[in-house]
């Protein structure tokens, strides 16, 4: 379903503001539940331009702040089995495309993870625009997405006795971000 007006945001250069945002995933866990996690230090620049399909997204994910409320899980992330936060410090997105989807926005770009970059397409719902405590004004958007973790290097697993394997190559993301006009 496409729509020929989605939301807007007032043009200008919005910087997100990781106090009041979440980067978070979910991904199956010995085949019977989900895992949820989150990153906890990330920023990024989102630039609207006077035709919103024109806008642009950069932001990046330090990967070693994977939480995932569990302390030798998260060092298993952040090893060389997974995430490898000694050599790839960083997980970046750079947004090629924004088109309207729906009542939102269709945002495209390039997910460098792990030493890969692929392409992925975030779903975006424009949540609101208003002023701030502090004569700011600020908007928030939800994103969310499904990776598969194997397309970027991400293959560690273990089978199950009885069948299966420890961890599901699905993982779901989903953005909370605030940002604040620059």
């Amino acid at each position: 379903m496409t729509q020929t007006t989605a939301p807007a945001v007032l043009p200008g250069t919005w910087q997100i503001d990781p106090v009041h945002s979440a980067v978070e995933f979910s991904v199956r866990h010995m085949m019977v539940s989900k895992v949820k996690g989150r990153f906890t230090r990330f920023g990024g620049t989102i630039t609207v331009a006077e035709d919103p399909l024109r806008s642009s997204v950069e932001a990046s994910i330090e990967t070693a702040s994977v939480d995932t409320h569990d302390e030798n899980r998260d060092n298993h992330l952040r090893s060389p089995d997974f995430f490898d936060v000694e050599r790839y410090p960083t997980m970046t997105f750079r947004s090629t495309e924004v088109r309207p989807a729906g009542e939102g926005y269709l945002v495209v770009g390039d997910l460098t993870l792990h030493g890969v970059t692929k392409q992925v397409e975030l779903n975006l719902e424009l949540n609101g625009t208003g002023p701030d405590a502090y004569g700011g004004l600020r908007t928030g958007f939800t994103a969310t997405t499904e990776l598969n973790r194997k397309d970027f290097g991400l293959t560690w697993n273990a089978a199950i006795e009885g069948g299966g394997v420890v961890v599901g190559d699905k993982v779901k993301v989903t953005l909370e971000i605030e940002a604040v006009r620059q």
